[in-house]
């Protein structure tokens, strides 16, 4: 037994020393950073990858304002797949991989999928596997009852006009001006499918704080589990389009994670993936020599996670990051490290950076918006959302049902009662669209960085010094002494 000589800090127990500063503005500073050692984001926040905070809606969401979303994974590889591809569809010129229909299906068979993919069209295939027309929800709508099928139904190949590869996109808009038509398909010489563009990808005003990948499509990252059927998921959601796997495991300083990354680095070897979590400077070094492109520290500190105290094990979070940077230093690789969780105000993100972390990574905050999955409700007069930590009693059976592929309501009292939670759940209060959050989260960070006379992160933490402080300077540094309106 031994009992480390110096104390672990949080963020409530330091302040950052004000710099002499050059920095007149805050538009003067740059926040763009690395995700991975090869993504970058134009904002240093990631939304977590639990199932009340990031589905489709954030991701999009996230990557439109510069950050990343990641996905949970506590559904089918099927559903899973498809949370990605509405992301990647959301935004760009060509929708690569379009949903398409056989030409003997039913109109109602194209009527479901239309539905259940939540698009306006569809691409029409033969049995050879060659373009054979495009079926819209216009078509349906307007079709006689008697039109059944989607070949009576569709705009067949004959009168159906379509691109080339390699078009640009201003011949793109030409042409769908010049026909009056909604999608354009891109097929090639031997009439395959090799995209569609639609008239609203052509016409979306860009947006130059978007984060986005090589093709122009949002970015968006998926978690998978570290048993060894997640190869599978892993393989799905690389297929269809995911920037980065992040491993989600509470104690990433663990056998089978080292060995999962190791495997994964080496049946994917141009994946970008993230491992952790981790809080000690050892548990850094192993993963980033296993492999992995980003570590994630944070071993309780999350709002709703109670694994300190049901285990007793954790360390508070700045000291975890800075333990955590200097893993990454020993073991010789430029990685960059993702702080998870204990992130309460724009002050916190700071601080975070300040101490070796490239980005964080947020729950309970984006619980509460517009864009998390479920809808909010009334208590107490105010509105709400639920939120839960992922290993909670509700998260934790969930996973379990889905693991297993029965239903969540049929687990048992028994099964129900050899959980020990390590989360809880709870209510947050709603807070608008994550636009607005982000807005005062990324305007504390510009204001700190002219605080530390620094230009962009790099520089905050070069220039970085703090000073611990006492529960009487915590008091001062928030109002007192005043009655808040």
């Amino acid at each position: 037994m031994k009992i480390r000589p110096t104390k672990g800090l949080t963020f409530e127990d330091v302040l950052l020393i004000p710099r002499r500063s050059a920095i007149a503005s805050r538009s003067d500073v740059e926040t763009t950073t690395r995700l991975t050692d090869r993504i970058r984001l134009k904002i240093p926040v990631v939304s977590a990858n639990m199932d009340t905070v990031t589905e489709a809606g954030m991701a999009i969401a996230m990557a439109k304002n510069g950050g990343i979303g990641i996905i949970h994974r506590f559904m089918s590889i099927e559903n899973h797949v498809r949370q990605i591809q509405r992301v990647k569809r959301a935004q760009g010129f060509v929708v690569e991989n379009p949903y398409t229909i056989d030409i003997n299906a039913s109109a109602d068979q194209a009527r479901h999928m239309m539905t259940h993919h939540d698009v306006g069209g569809l691409v029409v295939v033969d049995e050879s596997g060659k373009v054979a027309g495009i079926i819209t929800q216009r078509d349906l709508s307007l079709a006689a009852p008697a039109l059944a099928t989607v070949k009576q139904t569709m705009t067949p190949a004959e009168k159906l006009v379509t691109a080339a590869p390699g078009i640009s996109i201003d011949e793109a808009r030409d042409i769908l001006y010049q026909y009056r038509i909604e999608k354009l398909p891109v097929v090639d010489a031997d009439r395959r499918l090799k995209g569609l563009i639609t008239a609203q990808d052509v016409t979306r005003p860009e947006n130059p704080r978007a984060a986005l990948d090589a093709k122009g499509h949002l970015l968006v990252g998926a978690a998978i589990g570290v048993t060894r059927g997640e190869f599978e998921r892993a393989a799905a959601l690389l297929e269809a389009g995911a920037d980065v796997l992040v491993l989600d495991i509470a104690h990433g300083h663990a056998d089978h994670c080292i060995k999962m990354v190791v495997e994964l680095r080496q049946r994917f070897p141009q994946a970008q993936i993230v491992a952790g979590n981790v809080a000690s400077t050892d548990g850094a070094r192993e993963l980033a020599e296993a492999g992995a492109n980003a570590i994630k520290v944070g071993i309780g500190p999350g709002s709703i996670c109670t694994t300190r105290i049901v285990t007793g094990f954790g360390v508070p979070q700045l000291t975890a990051i800075i333990d955590s940077a200097e893993g990454i230093r020993q073991s010789g690789r430029n990685l960059p490290l993702i702080a998870d969780g204990g992130i309460q105000k724009a002050g916190d993100m700071v601080k975070a950076l300040a101490a070796g972390a490239e980005t964080v990574m947020i729950g309970s905050m984006f619980a509460g918006t517009e864009e998390s999955p479920g809808s909010p409700v009334i208590r107490d007069g105010q509105k709400v959302k639920v939120v839960r930590g992922m290993a909670s009693l509700g998260a934790t059976m969930g996973r379990r049902a889905a693991e297993s592929g029965r239903d969540e309501s049929a687990e048992d009292s028994e099964d129900w009662n050899k959980v020990v939670p390590e989360g809880v759940e709870a209510v947050v209060p709603y807070r608008g669209y994550v636009a607005e959050v982000l807005h005062q989260l990324v305007g504390g960070l510009r204001s700190g960085l002219s605080y530390g006379g620094a230009h962009n992160i790099k520089e905050l933490q070069e220039n970085a010094e703090f000073i611990e402080i006492t529960p009487a300077g915590i008091k001062e540094s928030g109002s007192h002494d005043v009655r808040r309106i």
